[in-house]
């Protein structure tokens, strides 16, 4: 395996370190972003780790509005020849998603690691093909996804390790947006990527909950589909004919999760998530207006009955505060950030993983664990719902 760019003089400073008197610092990672609209929405240029030393875009409105946001003036019109950019560490991919594993790859063979937006690809072999980029480069891959840093998730996630939830025996998510047809097209009328894009094959959102916080990997699924013939679902790339789908999987300890991601459906916009165990439970808001809650069986108290007759469980409910946790990230990047304030922390995890030669907390492990379960649901509810099985590729050595 080729070293990391960084990994030489991260001995050099370790050296440094062992004598009196010297400190070294960490150099700052050279980053190159290519998509100019989502990509624009990180802070690359907060992170005190971090130089934006290039920026790319085919369209020049989009490139200009990089270049600005990020206070950077070496522009490219042309992915591999940002590539070729002098002294660049690593690049941020937030293209259309039909590119995110050929860039990926392109720049791992050009010797820079890799942040990408979600998916990591939408195909088994794009997984793979990422996969062995990876371990033959012995760079360092992370995908952005931005439900790992929702507060409610960082908060169970932690609940979790923790053992507050007992077993978390159910769990399920959704990933409602009604407001993505529009995106279909363009403002001149021609198709985007977007156009008959597959639930499934965009499942991280959701995913990016379940797996985390179960902490399991998701092993078995079945899938049903709906859509109601239109022209956007008779003609497309992806010989997608549903608008919604929705996945029940079992997990690798054999419990249960349900996926529901939705392009079409009557209902508030939504990336939420819940998980129910044997002494806790937790409920993400929902956009009709019920707040974040924990529900808890009760240490103490009297039984009551129900209209029934029945007793009724000794539970506590409690409306939860969650903090935006931004104490944890260096002082200029405490803003406020896109998905949930996620983007800060997805932008600083990359960036400090880098420096330190670690595996980020989304790696490329990860995110095929969270973008596989997705791409053999697809193809699950293509076949009316048939059960299959999902493979693991395991997780990254220490």
């Amino acid at each position: 395996m080729n070293p990391s760019p960084l990994s030489r003089r991260r001995l050099l400073g370790a050296a440094a370190l062992a004598l009196p008197g010297l400190r070294a610092e960490p150099r700052k990672v050279r980053i190159g972003i290519v998509g100019g609209r989502f990509g624009a929405t990180f802070h690359w240029h907060l992170d005190p780790g971090c130089t934006v030393e290039a920026v790319c875009d085919i369209d020049e409105k989009a490139r200009q509005h990089l270049s600005q946001t990020y206070r950077c003036g070496t522009t490219y019109a042309d992915f591999d020849s940002m590539l070729r950019h002098p002294g660049l560490d690593a690049v941020a991919i937030f293209t259309p998603a039909t590119l995110h594993a050929a860039q990926a790859v392109a720049a791992f063979k050009a010797g820079k690691h890799v942040i990408s937006a979600v998916p990591v690809g939408l195909t088994v072999d794009e997984l793979e093909q990422v996969l062995h980029a990876v371990k033959s480069s012995g760079l360092r891959y992370m995908m952005a996804e931005t439900s790992y840093y929702r507060p409610a998730v960082i908060h169970c996630r932690e609940l979790a390790a923790q053992g507050a939830f007992g077993t978390i025996f159910y769990a399920e998510s959704e990933y409602h947006h009604e407001g993505l047809l529009k995106l279909m097209y363009d403002a001149s009328g021609k198709p985007t990527w977007r156009l008959g894009l597959p639930p499934m094959l965009y499942p991280t959102h959701c995913t990016g909950m379940l797996v985390p916080v179960m902490g399991e990997r998701l092993s078995e699924v079945t899938a049903v589909g709906w859509g109601d013939g239109h022209e956007a679902l008779n003609n497309n790339p992806y010989k997608n004919p549903f608008w919604n789908e929705t996945a029940f999987f079992k997990t690798a300890k054999g419990h249960a999760a349900r996926v529901s991601i939705c392009w079409h459906v009557a209902a508030g916009e939504a990336e939420r998530g819940q998980f129910l165990g044997d002494r806790m439970s937790f409920f993400m808001e929902r956009p009709e207006g019920a707040p974040d809650t924990t529900i808890r069986i009760a240490s103490k108290g009297r039984t009551e009955l129900d209209s029934n007759g029945y007793p009724k469980g000794e539970i506590e409910i409690a409306r939860t505060a969650l903090t935006p946790y931004l104490e944890r990230l260096p002082e200029p990047m405490r803003v406020k950030s896109g998905h949930g304030g996620s983007h800060t922390f997805l932008t600083h995890e990359f960036i400090s993983a880098v420096q330190e030669n670690r595996n980020p907390s989304v790696d490329i492990y990860e995110a095929i664990a969270y973008t596989l379960p997705g791409i053999v649901a697809h193809a699950s509810a293509l076949r009316g719902g048939a059960t299959m099985k999902i493979r693991d590729y395991g997780k990254a050595s220490a």
